[in-house]
């Protein structure tokens, strides 16, 4: 953004913006020409700062994967690995649940040898990781769990749940059944 003109600077940030208020109310599929009349440009202007949809959801949702891949980081220095990876898990499943459009953004398939596209879903995958790797090197995770398998469950719960008249509770209810099973056993669970 520093060869930007300030006015440029003052268009993408008003887009983006609107951006977020559109997705607020209309989720991952927000009207990308709708954004444009709300701040008084064209579609044009809107692509030649967002070329795609992705790009735009990707940064309006940046902030915010931001703080949860700093939680990331402040609880993968706990002293309970299977602890803090739950912790994480919840936050996210409970963020996917209140930001609108979060969880059909985080929708894909893991990553190729393809040059990075997605980078709040690679952001994610680099501060969930070591969460998962430490909880399955201290025999509280399942050594076959990918953290592919945790985003998709989280992304499940949170899409599963978005039209319930209480998505938060709900989610929360489905996310501790996943993690004790319908049938739990006596002592520790593994994840």
């Amino acid at each position: 953004m520093t060869g930007q003109r300030s006015d440029a600077r003052r268009n993408r940030e008003r887009i983006l913006a609107a951006a977020e208020a559109e997705v607020a109310a209309h989720g991952a599929d927000a009207s990308l020409e709708q954004i444009a009349r709300v701040v008084g440009v064209g579609s044009a202007t809107v692509r030649r700062h967002f070329p795609t949809r992705r790009a735009l959801l990707d940064a309006v949702f940046q902030e915010r994967i931001g703080n949860l891949c700093e939680r990331a980081r402040r609880l993968g220095e706990a002293g309970d690995s299977r602890a803090a990876l739950l912790d994480w898990l919840r936050d996210l499943v409970a963020y996917s649940v209140s930001a609108r459009g979060l969880a059909e953004f985080l929708t894909y398939e893991p990553p190729t040898d393809a040059p990075a596209s997605h980078s709040c879903g690679n952001a994610l995958e680099a501060a969930g990781t070591p969460l998962l790797r430490q909880a399955i090197a201290d025999g509280a995770v399942k050594p076959d769990v990918t953290f592919h398998d945790l985003l998709t469950l989280a992304v499940g719960i949170a899409l599963a749940t978005e039209h319930h008249g209480d998505p938060a509770s709900q989610a929360e209810r489905l996310f501790h059944l996943a993690v004790e099973g319908i049938s739990p056993t006596p002592g520790p669970a593994a994840v």
